[in-house]
Order: C-alpha cells, then sequence, then structure tokens
C-alpha cells in the first residue's frame, strides 16, 4: 500500500528560534510557524484565522535555522507531520502534532548574506531521520 505523509506551509516565525543539542550531540531547532486564511462571511464580513505549526529543524538544517531565522520573519517549510507524545510533570499524557522540517527557505530578504538555500542543493540537508535516543524530551 502506498501511503503520503508530506505537509507545505508559508508563515511567519511567531518566536525566535530555540536550538539544543540530543545527548549524542545532535543539533535540533524548534520555532513555531503562524499561517493565516481570510474569508468572507455570508454577510459580507472579512474573517481572517491563524493557524499554528510547531517545526523541528534536525542537524545542519537545525544550525541553519538558527543562525538565520528570527520573529517576524517569512518561511516556506516542507516536512511530514508527527505526533510527539509525552508525559507532563503532574503525570497526564499529552501530544502535540509537530512538523519534521526538510527544507526551510526564507522567503524575506533581511539578511545580506547569502542564505543557506542559495547554497543547498534539494534533497541535502535536513534529511537524515533521527535515531529514537536522539529525540528531545
Amino acid at each position: 500500500m502506498v501511503s503520503l505523509n508530506k505537509i507545505m506551509i508559508i508563515g511567519n516565525l511567531g518566536s525566535e528560534p530555540e536550538m539544543r543539542f540530543t545527548p549524542n550531540g545532535n543539533p535540533v531547532t524548534s520555532f513555531r510557524v503562524a499561517t493565516n486564511w481570510t474569508y468572507t462571511t455570508p454577510d459580507g464580513e472579512r474573517k481572517q484565522e491563524t493557524e499554528w505549526f510547531a517545526v523541528v529543524a534536525w542537524n545542519k538544517l537545525a544550525e541553519q535555522c538558527n543562525q538565520f531565522l528570527t520573529k517576524g520573519r517569512l518561511v516556506y517549510v516542507e516536512g511530514r507531520m508527527r505526533t510527539r507524545t509525552w508525559e507532563s510533570q503532574d503525570g497526564q499524557r499529552r501530544s502535540r502534532p509537530e512538523i519534521i522540517a526538510n527544507r526551510v527557505i526564507f522567503l524575506d530578504r533581511r539578511v545580506a548574506a547569502p542564505l543557506p538555500e542559495e547554497r543547498i542543493e534539494e534533497g541535502g540537508v535536513g534529511e537524515v531521520e533521527p535515531e529514537p535516543e536522539d529525540v528531545p524530551s
């Protein structure tokens, strides 16, 4: 049976990226992206809805996201959806969907230096699957 797990979003960073390292020393960067959908109600009123996505980048892509992304930047993120589950401090089982990024393109040009996607070929950085012991809690 064939299956596909792929998501693509364009939106703005809602906060500064946070980089940390796994016990094996692999970098992982997390950030949130907001996307907006504007529509008109049957009464003619314009409304806007915002959807928030948690994004996780690994290895070289994690380092580049941490270095070049800042709150408010417009980005294109491509990856796969994963639901992360954990037990909270109060013993409750929690879960959260997140995008495991394999491609991040910086869409606005606020930085004078060349952007990483201009030097990276398709299928390059960020496509290595993390080991289970590398997944931060």
